[in-house]
């Protein structure tokens, strides 16, 4: 029953490209109405529920909490707008070499090891995410910039993981999901204002987008993965998650008729391979590490 509340996220969260297609507001707008729905969403919950944890919350926590999201706020701004250009099955396969970012990170700013099938994966990520700029760079300078603005994406999405990696040590779920959708909503109407970009007066579709956004892909699509993790492992959540590109394919494919180029369909499914062997030899070294360490205790 969990494993199926877990694939029942996945389709949740595959969602969000098919949402964003529906909708005719410009990215930022849509952003700043999805993570606002999701914030007003939890609100009554943390107030209800976590009172004590919120006065317990340090000047760093939330400091911590709002960068955080305010780089989940550029991942969907730059996700969102990829979806403007290039194809569905693209986007969302190259927003998914987020980890290939995070291992970039790590291996840079802390000096963490990467096991032979870490790089492994690394690299068919990074060759899988070549051959799908190749399949674009015939159809014109929108569909690379649309792969560009997705690995930019996955890029801000990485950087929101290693925040909030920092930010779970000492904070629920709920609560700090409440402050980063907060901040991610905060930071994006500060842009948007900035820009000149009005706020509202779009077509009603935008709103229904959006509701759809925050309901599905956000509280039942990323708020159950968070939730699968006190029953499954990391690899486990880390491998369905990997469905999400074939499930967002299979929609746009009946409901926009879109068919992705054979070669796209190609470097996904490497871009897919990478992400699964970089999560599996990653879950494992991380379990070796914790063995370690409890036998030197």
């Amino acid at each position: 029953m969990k494993k199926l509340c877990l694939l029942l996220g996945v389709v949740g969260m595959s969602l969000s490209a098919i949402f964003v297609r529906l909708a005719s507001a410009p990215s930022m707008v849509l952003v700043f109405y999805r993570v606002a729905l999701s914030a007003l969403l939890l609100l009554p919950l943390v107030l209800l529920r976590h009172r004590a944890e919120l006065s317990g919350l340090t000047g760093r926590d939330i400091g911590l909490c709002s960068l955080s999201g305010a780089f989940l706020g550029l991942h969907f701004t730059l996700y969102f707008e990829s979806l403007r250009y290039t194809s569905v099955a693209a986007a969302v396969a190259l927003v998914d070499t987020e980890v290939f970012f995070v291992a970039l990170a790590m291996l840079l700013l802390f000096r963490e090891t990467i096991s032979r099938g870490g790089w492994l994966g690394i690299g068919a990520t990074f060759a899988g995410s070549l051959l799908i700029a190749m399949a674009d760079a015939g159809g014109g300078s929108d569909l690379l910039r649309g792969d560009l603005l997705a690995l930019g994406g996955a890029a801000a999405m990485a950087v929101y993981t290693m925040i909030g990696k920092v930010c779970r040590q000492r904070i629920s779920t709920t609560v700090y999901t409440l402050f980063v959708y907060a901040a991610a909503a905060v930071t994006v109407l500060v842009l948007l204002l900035a820009g000149g970009t009005p706020v509202f007066g779009y077509a009603p579709r935008n709103l229904w987008a959006a509701a759809g956004l925050a309901v599905f892909c956000t509280l039942l699509g990323h708020s159950v993965f968070s939730w699968g993790l006190k029953f499954e492992s990391a690899s486990f959540i880390a491998t369905i998650k990997l469905l999400e590109p074939v499930f967002s394919s299979v929609f746009a494919f009946f409901l926009f008729g879109e068919v992705p180029a054979w070669l796209t369909v190609l470097g996904g499914g490497i871009v897919i391979l990478g992400v699964y062997l970089y999560a599996r030899f990653g879950e494992a070294r991380d379990a070796q590490r914790e063995r370690t360490v409890e036998a030197d205790e």
